[in-house]
C-alpha cells in the first residue's frame, strides 16, 4: 500500500521547504520569510485567510528553538484537521447503504471498488450498485471492478432510472444478507440541478426501502482541484446533506493542502485519502499521519 510520504511527494515540495525555511532560523521568522510563506501556502491550496491565519500566529509566536517551532506548527495544522473516531465498518444485521456522489472524472467508481475491497478484508460482504445508467461503460467498469475484487454488483440497463437500480440494489442487500451496500452515481457538475435533483430521488429511493437509508453520503473529491472541488461540494451538500469525503488522487496533485479546508468549508470530515493507483491505496484519513508527512523536510531519492 502506498503511504503518506510517497502520496503527498508534490505538495510537501513546496510547504516543508517553506516551513524549514522559518525553523532553520535562530532567531525566527522575518517579515520577509513569513511573506514568502504565505505566498506558497496559497500555492499549495491552502485557502487565502487560512494561510494569513497561520502566518500571523507564526508571527506573533515565542522565539524558541527550532524544535519548539515545528511542535507548534504540527499543532497549528492538527487543529484545523477532524480528530473525532476513524470511521469503522460494522454490521447489525441489516445492511449499512453508503451513497457516493461527485463531479465527472472525481473517482467514484474506483472508490466504490476500493471500499468494498476494504470491507471484505474486514471480514464484512459487500454488494455494489451501478445507479449511472447514462454512460453505456458505466455499469462495466464497476462490474469489471467486482470480478477483480470478487464482489457482486447490482446493474441495471442503459436508460434506465437509476434510483430505481438503487431501489433494488437495497432489496438485494437485504435479501443476500450483505452487510454493506455501495452506490456508485452518475458523475454530475454541480451547476446542473436536474442532475442533482436526481441524486435527492436516489437518496429517497433508499429510504422508502429502509428507514435511515443512506446511512452515509460520502462526496468523491479529486485532489487536483484543490480549492475549486470545495465550491462543487457545496453545492451538492445542498442536494443531498454529505457526512463525509474522500479525497482521490493524493499522489498526483500538488493542491493538497486543500485538505485542511474541507472541515471549515462543509463541515464534514474527511475519511478516506486515495495515496495511489493500487485496489489497496485507499486509506483512512489520519490527520497526524497527514500532518507529519507534509512537515517532513527531507524527499526520497
Amino acid at each position: 500500500m502506498a503511504s503518506w510520504i510517497d502520496a503527498l511527494v508534490r505538495t510537501r515540495r513546496n510547504i516543508a521547504n517553506a516551513f524549514g525555511r522559518i525553523l532553520v532560523r535562530s532567531d525566527g521568522p522575518d517579515v520577509e520569510s513569513l511573506e514568502d510563506l504565505e505566498d506558497i501556502l496559497i500555492g499549495a491550496d491552502i485557502a487565502p485567510r487560512l494561510a494569513a491565519e497561520w502566518v500571523e500566529k507564526l508571527a506573533h509566536a515565542p522565539r524558541g528553538h527550532a524544535n519548539a517551532r515545528k511542535a507548534l506548527i504540527r499543532k497549528m495544522l492538527l487543529g484545523h484537521l477532524d480528530h473525532g473516531p476513524a470511521f469503522e465498518w460494522r454490521s447489525d444485521g441489516r445492511p449499512r447503504s453508503i451513497l457516493l456522489v461527485g463531479v465527472n472524472g472525481s473517482g467514484k467508481t474506483t472508490t466504490a471498488a476500493r471500499l468494498a475491497k476494504n470491507a471484505a478484508m474486514c471480514g464484512l460482504t459487500p454488494l455494489l450498485a451501478a445507479t449511472d445508467t447514462f454512460r453505456a461503460a458505466g455499469a462495466d467498469q464497476l462490474r469489471l471492478w467486482g470480478e477483480r475484487i470478487g464482489c457482486d454488483v447490482v446493474a441495471g440497463a442503459s436508460g434506465a432510472d437509476a434510483a430505481a437500480v438503487a431501489y433494488d440494489a437495497l432489496e438485494a442487500a437485504i435479501a443476500r444478507k450483505a452487510d454493506t451496500l455501495i452506490v456508485d452515481t452518475a458523475g454530475r457538475m454541480h451547476t446542473q440541478a436536474p442532475l442533482l435533483q436526481e441524486l435527492q430521488k436516489i437518496s429517497r429511493s433508499l429510504s422508502k426501502r429502509m428507514e435511515g437509508a443512506p446511512h452515509e453520503t460520502w462526496i468523491v473529491l479529486d485532489a487536483a482541484l484543490g480549492q475549486n472541488a470545495l465550491s462543487q461540494a457545496k453545492l451538492f451538500n445542498d442536494a443531498v446533506p454529505l457526512t463525509g469525503a474522500v479525497v482521490t488522487k493524493l499522489d498526483g496533485s500538488s493542491k493538497g493542502g486543500f485538505i485542511f479546508s474541507i472541515r471549515r468549508e462543509l463541515g464534514i470530515p474527511v475519511l478516506w485519502a486515495g495515496l495511489g493507483e493500487g485496489a489497496d491505496d485507499l486509506a483512512l484519513f489520519n490527520a497526524e499521519e497527514y500532518v507529519d508527512a507534509l512537515l517532513e523536510t527531507g524527499e526520497k531519492a
